[in-house]
């Protein structure tokens, strides 16, 4: 006998084909039945009228704190997401050791993390204990083993470095990452040279998982370089040069992060960039990329800052803001910038109490409710905010949007971490994608405006992702697959977050599964953790 049977809906199965009107039985954590015969099953769903899709996979998060602090996850559930991938942007929940682990210590505590670990292995211990919704992939971030070896110092690893900095990358990847990720804005991965990346990515050759934590089904032999590249804007052709670069050096697969044009007066190189990555595709180099369905990126206030402010790490970058000859240098480096920069930017958390109302304000408005000038209300925060201010950029084209997220190998990446609409994680005004990236593409990009067809966009969500980071037996409804699932409703699915009210849930996905266990029962929570870590 089955334990459920999803009748009557429309199924499909996230290749890319055609949909059939067909049952879907589970059982265990398994799909075993596809057809329409009659069988057993302890619970009968009536999906008429519904879509049944395989889970959709967020190929690009930031939840190794969010969801230890909180495994409910409600805000990648109710978009119908079943699984997310980690570790980006060259920050991943370990290696931590040296500089990294002190680096983070703040942000544990601020989520009440009480758990301390320094590896992959042991972090999976305590993630498995405490319970997930949703399945965990992870990439290793580069960023933590740098900091981990070297600091945040902006100088390059001697020889022994170097090796030390491989020795973690095969650890990362023997406990089960899928990769390699960098975040080439941040300190201290802006501190490293191509060839250093290129080095590491040449470690990939002959590793594969080995911790006990880690479903074996999942194991790969080849790894994945994904890149926040130097630069998504003015040098956003020679960033891109550098990823193809990496690619064809190492002989690894690689991947572009948020693909985008970021800056109006970068807008007009849509064309160059795709001519660029398809060039490097016909010439053998495996290239992918994601992106959100929106035109506003999050990320740290104080990217706005030259790099060299942060070398050193967080005390220097305030000893830096607080020098009055630094100070000049800095600002004559960010340069003039007009009101629209200013009115662009929007506050998106902060940690002290007295400056909670600057939450979902633009830095123009602080500005004039200050009576100050935009770039000393920039440093003021930063100084008094001890740097930890996110900050949304309104800085992208709608056009532009739509030509990368109609490429096929493009994916979904809400770029965004876990977040519930209760406890630890419901603080600040985040953006609106942690909620409604997925209801968004669907609905908005495919139902609305006709960009691709339903199959397209279902595949480009599962098993697209699932087979670019060497998730098995995953992203597809297919007889022995893992049973997850998402039904949704086609004509009523839709985000309702927005940027001054991010908390609220997206409509229309009727019933989630994760392996195999409900964790959405018509629209409504079922409260299992029945995640794994992939």
């Amino acid at each position: 006998m089955l334990d459920y049977l999803i009748k009557n809906g429309t199924v499909f199965d996230g290749s890319g084909s055609e949909p059939v009107e067909t049952n879907v039985g589970i059982s265990s954590d398994r799909i075993v039945y596809i057809g329409n015969e009659d069988i057993s099953a302890r619970e009968f769903i009536d999906a008429k009228g519904l879509i049944i899709s395989p889970g959709f996979i967020d190929t690009h998060a930031h939840s190794e704190f969010t969801l230890l602090a909180d495994g409910r996850a409600e805000g990648k559930l109710s978009q119908g997401v079943t699984t997310e991938v980690n570790g980006n942007c060259g920050l991943s929940a370990a290696p931590l050791f040296g500089e990294a682990f002190e680096h983070r210590e703040i942000d544990l505590k601020e989520l009440g993390i009480k758990e301390r670990w320094s590896t992959f292995g042991e972090y999976f211990s305590i993630l498995k204990n405490k319970g997930i919704a949703i399945n965990f992939a992870t990439l290793c971030g580069h960023g933590n083993i740098r900091a981990s070896i070297i600091g945040y110092r902006d100088i390059a690893p001697d020889k022994h470095e170097m090796e030390e900095m491989k020795r973690l990358l095969v650890e990362a990847l023997g406990h089960g990452a899928k990769g390699i990720s960098t975040g080439l804005i941040y300190p201290p991965g802006v501190y490293s040279t191509t060839e250093e990346l290129i080095e590491l990515c040449k470690t990939f050759e002959g590793q594969g998982p080995l911790n006990s934590h880690v479903d074996k089904s999942s194991s790969r032999s080849s790894y994945i370089y994904a890149s926040h590249m130097r630069s998504e804007s003015d040098e956003l052709i020679e960033a891109i040069d550098e990823v193809v670069r990496i690619g064809k050096e190492a002989s690894a697969h690689v991947h572009i992060s948020h693909i985008k044009t970021a800056g109006e007066r970068n807008w007009w190189k849509i064309d160059n960039v795709i001519k660029l990555i398809e060039k490097a595709r016909d010439e053998g180099v495996s290239l992918t990329c994601d992106r959100y369905p929106y035109t506003a990126a999050s990320t740290d206030l104080d990217t706005i800052l030259p790099s060299w402010v942060y070398d050193g790490g967080v005390e220097e970058e305030l000893r830096r803001l607080k020098d009055s000859d630094d100070l000049k240098k800095i600002k004559a480096e960010i340069g003039y910038k007009s009101e629209d920069y200013w009115k662009g930017i929007y506050i998106s958390s902060v940690t002290k109490s007295k400056n909670k109302w600057m939450e979902g304000e633009s830095i123009f408005d602080i500005s004039v409710k200050l009576c100050k000038l935009p770039v000393d209300v920039l440093i003021d925060i930063l100084i008094d905010e001890r740097a930890r201010v996110g900050a949304i950029f309104f800085s992208m084209n709608e056009d532009n949007l739509k030509k990368f997220l109609s490429l096929p190998y493009v994916m979904v990446g809400s770029d965004s971490s876990v977040r519930s609409f209760s406890g630890p994680t419901f603080t600040g005004k985040p953006h609106p994608r942690a909620f409604g990236s997925f209801p968004k593409f669907i609905s908005k990009y495919v139902r609305d405006e006709g960009l691709m067809s339903l199959s397209e966009a279902i595949r480009k969500m599962t098993y697209l992702s699932a087979t670019t980071f060497g998730l098995k037996k995953r992203g597809l409804i297919k007889e022995g697959f893992y049973a997850d699932i998402t039904v949704f409703d086609y004509e009523r699915i839709i985000d309702r977050s927005t940027y001054r009210e991010p908390f609220k849930m997206s409509e229309g996905i009727a019933y989630v599964f994760v392996n195999g266990t409900m964790a959405l029962r018509e629209g409504e929570f079922t409260g299992d953790l029945s995640g794994r870590i992939i």
